[in-house]
């Protein structure tokens, strides 16, 4: 929260909140409520510094007048583009939210849910799957085990698990999150079909790429019944079946059905939908699987150039795809020119992510060692060859980024 120097006792508001009709009985409460709606546009010759502090202290007073589910949307719609000042934010309001609320009412958990998101968007996936286990205890005293936002924690717990290394810790949890939404909301409710692939991802991370391949054919079948062959949904099960296939071992299969993919997504979403991007950037790394890495390196220019446009130049994707060219580049046997690429980028995320963000520690790591193949004659290429196996067996060189938005899902407000 940023230092405020006037409040509702500043002269400044006189007028304006002696003059409202609004006030009452409750006069403070009807002060904060009059300040929601004052533009200090004009009144004073501190309108800019007026205008700027009902801007900052609006989550307050929307709070203090009594209308804590607009609060709570003033600070999502405040927060800024890197996540651990997000997770400050929320933090330095949630104590406000306690005070005013007390410690069981539902917006104060809905901000102390913020807090554990961010937390783990910042980089402490741990730290957020424990602080998601702390709130679920709360969530089932408070509203009972079947309401939305209990579900949706268990749902929180298992993906923090997961992107803390814990893959079959959350395939299992998934599971047991599973059951309940086919006991609240049925099989065939969005919700339960989104709950299966996530289960499947999960397996696919623990080690079983061929088993998520098949239950994520399945899903499709079921998701091409009930929602139709243009949903997003049904889309993204496309996408997760083709992605999975490649990493099941046959990436000219993953590159030929992704292919197929964004002939569609283009069509329903655009081309320039951030899904649609997201299917170009898998078929050019998968090129590259199969083989073909001069048209990889291609389309991965041409799709920088798109993000670029569309997207901007801080946009995860768009820092995403620099990562990749970077280390393809290095990968073809440019070692220091990989290196210079990442140290530019390197920039970019402590200034948008932070020096925490694992995306920005990730950039450390591959500067490090295609600095260290340079000079060793190439033997951290082959390293990080050997790296890229791996990660491709759990998700890619560059991780499967749309399943885990997905995965992830948006805050609830």
């Amino acid at each position: 929260m940023q230092s405020e120097h006037v409040g509702i006792a500043h002269t400044a508001f006189a007028d304006a909140l002696t003059q409202d009709p609004r006030l009452g009985v409750d006069r403070v409460r009807d002060a904060h409520r009059a300040l929601v709606d004052l533009d200090g546009a004009g009144q004073t010759a501190d309108a800019d510094a007026l205008s700027a502090y009902v801007t900052v202290a609006r989550p307050r007073h929307l709070l203090l007048s009594g209308n804590p589910g607009a609060a709570l949307a003033a600070i999502q719609e405040s927060i800024g583009p890197r996540a651990a000042d997000s997770r400050d934010q929320w933090a330095t309001w949630l104590p406000l939210f306690e005070d005013e609320l007390g410690l069981d009412h539902p917006d104060t958990l809905t901000a102390r849910s913020n807090v554990a998101y961010w937390r783990g968007d910042a980089g402490d996936a741990a730290g957020a799957a424990a602080a998601f286990e702390e709130l679920l205890g709360d969530y089932l005293r408070v509203l009972g085990p079947d309401h939305p936002d209990t579900l949706k924690t268990r749902h929180d717990i298992a993906y923090w698990r997961g992107t803390a290394g814990d893959s079959a810790g959350a395939a299992a949890a998934s599971q047991e999150l599973l059951a309940g939404f086919v006991r609240v909301l049925g099989p065939d409710h969005p919700l339960t079909l989104k709950t299966r692939q996530s289960i499947a991802r999960w397996c696919g991370m623990a080690g079983d790429p061929a088993g998520t391949v098949a239950a994520l054919d399945e899903l499709l079948v079921d998701r091409l019944r009930v929602l139709g062959p243009d949903h997003p949904d049904t889309l993204s099960s496309r996408h997760g079946v083709a992605y999975w296939r490649g990493v099941a071992g046959d990436p000219s299969g993953a590159a030929a059905a992704m292919e197929e993919l964004l002939v569609d997504r283009a069509r329903v979403l655009g081309p320039d939908h951030p899904y649609t991007l997201k299917t170009r950037h898998n078929i050019a790394h998968w090129r590259y699987e199969a083989g073909d890495a001069v048209g990889a390196v291609a389309a991965f220019e041409e799709l920088l150039a798109d993000q670029l446009r569309v997207l901007g130049a801080e946009h995860p994707d768009t820092l995403g795809t620099r990562h990749d060219i970077a280390h393809w580049r290095g990968m073809a046997g440019d070692l220091s020119g990989a290196a210079a690429v990442l140290e530019e980028l390197l920039v970019d995320r402590l200034r948008v992510l932070g020096p925490d963000h694992p995306d920005t520690l990730r950039t450390r790591h591959d500067i490090a060692s295609w600095r260290a193949g340079a000079v060793g004659g190439g033997r951290s290429r082959d390293s990080l060859g050997m790296y890229d196996r791996r990660c491709a067996r759990c998700g890619g060189t560059t991780r499967d980024v749309e399943a885990d938005e997905l995965a992830k899902g948006s805050r609830k407000i």
